[in-house]
């Protein structure tokens, strides 16, 4: 049996914050006189009477603030969940919100998990409630309320966007657990690659850093008194071997009789393997230069590797979404100008699904850059018209097409001679753009890839018609 303290209750939940003094992160939201905070405040605060829309990933702390506001202020709490609340379930809460305001003085919180999942009717029924003050809506939701949510409750509620928690707050919440008789109550101790490996594990989710660490106090108990079990050598075997039953656990006191969680039992009570990589380290340079080039050099296995090993390591997802849109940009370009509108469809699906359902876009998106025909072509030109800008060979704009406009511009000669492009046949004409410096000089040179072997032959048409030749 193990010497954890004994409670039915998940530790993510028994360490559920009472106050908004105790939530970790989202320091942006709880600051004096934030929307949050004053809703908070005692009842009597009629100005914290406001709905709100919580929007932010999983275990950003929806549920914990709903939660804690609704304690603070000792308003009535109701909780629905738009997975199994229906519209019945909602009108009752708002004729018993209603009664309990009349009879009582008692303002009621309903908070709505998930409120994405309600239908149309189902979030018609809360307007009355919300729109009259029969209650106070904390409604959460991992989707963009834009689209998940009905305009006329968008309208009556603030949208508040909880952000993703960083590694500092999650290990605090998690040292916190360690130590609170709420959660493991010093039990076990946690040396700091178990810390690392948690947080890194967790992505930004408090709830998947306690779980990870509730299991891996378990594991480190039943790894010691499966060890503790086992009859004991002689004293003249023990004298003649050189062991030390405290190594371990990493034990340095005698007295101390607690098990260590290490990053082993970690990953052994999470069944994840350890993966090297530090998010503001070598590691992350690395890996992610590895998955550019690899998408460069068309290896379609090898950039999804990397990909994996980033979205394991617990990389920021729009960090790695923007990475896929620059190189739709850099590699592909012209080659397949869908590749760019690919990319950044792909992080737009994240933004809007978040993890884990956002790695099936982002994949898509990597394997269509891998595959697609490759040219730099486009952007390479750029850098070289920045480079004769740089060194001084600009040149005067030819007058013919500078402004008109403005009062006096025709009197100097601005607009004069110049032809209208679309008044011809292909909406192509004779005429100089570039200054008389860099007349006919050629920055764009298309690669006979994919698309741009189209895109060839039509430039030489293009050229020859607007220099006359």
């Amino acid at each position: 049996m193990s010497p954890l303290p004994q409670s039915s209750t998940p530790l993510a939940v028994r360490m559920r914050p009472t106050t908004l003094d105790e939530v970790a992160g989202q320091r942006h939201l709880l600051r004096p006189g934030s929307p949050l905070v004053t809703l908070a405040a005692e009842t009597g605060a009629d100005q914290g009477a406001v709905s709100v829309i919580l929007w932010g990933p999983p275990g950003t702390g929806k549920t914990t603030l709903a939660q804690a506001i609704a304690r603070s202020s000792g308003r009535q709490f109701i909780e629905l969940s738009a997975v199994t609340a229906g519209v019945k379930d909602v009108r009752q809460v708002m004729e018993k919100a209603l009664s309990n305001r009349d009879l009582y003085g008692t303002t009621t919180v309903l908070f709505l998990d998930e409120i994405h999942r309600f239908t149309k009717a189902q979030q018609d029924a809360l307007l009355p409630g919300v729109e009259n003050g029969w209650v106070i809506l904390i409604a959460a939701t991992t989707e963009n309320p834009s689209f998940s949510v009905i305009t006329p409750l968008l309208s009556r509620s603030l949208l508040l966007t909880l952000e993703q928690l960083s590694d500092d707050d999650l290990a605090q919440l998690v040292q916190r657990a360690v130590v609170d008789p709420r959660g493991l109550d010093e039990s076990v101790r946690l040396d700091d690659e178990a810390l690392a490996t948690i947080v890194r594990l967790a992505s930004g989710d408090a709830r998947r850093a306690l779980t990870a660490l509730e299991a891996s106090a378990h594991s480190a108990w039943a790894t010691k008194l499966e060890a503790d079990a086992v009859p004991t050598a002689s004293a003249a075997d023990a004298s003649d071997a050189d062991f030390d039953p405290d190594a371990e656990y990493g034990e340095s006191d005698p007295d101390d009789d607690r098990p260590t969680i290490t990053s082993e039992i970690v990953a052994q009570s999470v069944d994840r393997a350890l993966l090297r990589y530090d998010r503001n380290g070598d590691e992350h340079y690395d890996v992610i230069s590895a998955f550019i080039k690899s998408i460069r050099g068309s290896d379609v296995d090898a950039a999804l590797h990397y990909l994996a090993r980033m979205i394991e390591a617990g990389e920021d997802p729009r960090f790695i979404c923007r990475r896929i849109i620059v190189s739709a940009g850099e590699d592909i370009g012209m080659a397949d100008p869908n590749a760019l509108t690919v990319a950044v469809s792909a992080a737009t699906a994240v933004q809007m699904i978040g993890m884990p359902e956002g790695r099936i876009p982002m994949a898509e998106a990597v394997v269509y850059l891998a595959t697609a025909p490759k040219s730099n072509r486009s952007y390479s030109a750029l850098d070289a018209a920045i480079a004769d800008v740089r060194a001084g060979k600009a040149g005067r704009v030819p007058k013919h097409l500078r402004d008109a406009h403005y009062p006096g511009a025709r009197r100097l000669g601005h607009g004069k001679g110049y032809r209208y492009a679309h008044d011809s046949e292909f909406a192509v004409v004779e005429q100089q753009y570039l200054p008389d410096e860099l007349v006919g000089h050629e920055y764009y040179a298309p690669t006979a890839n994919g698309n741009e072997r189209d895109v060839t032959a039509r430039l030489e048409k293009l050229r020859r018609i607007i220099r006359g030749h």
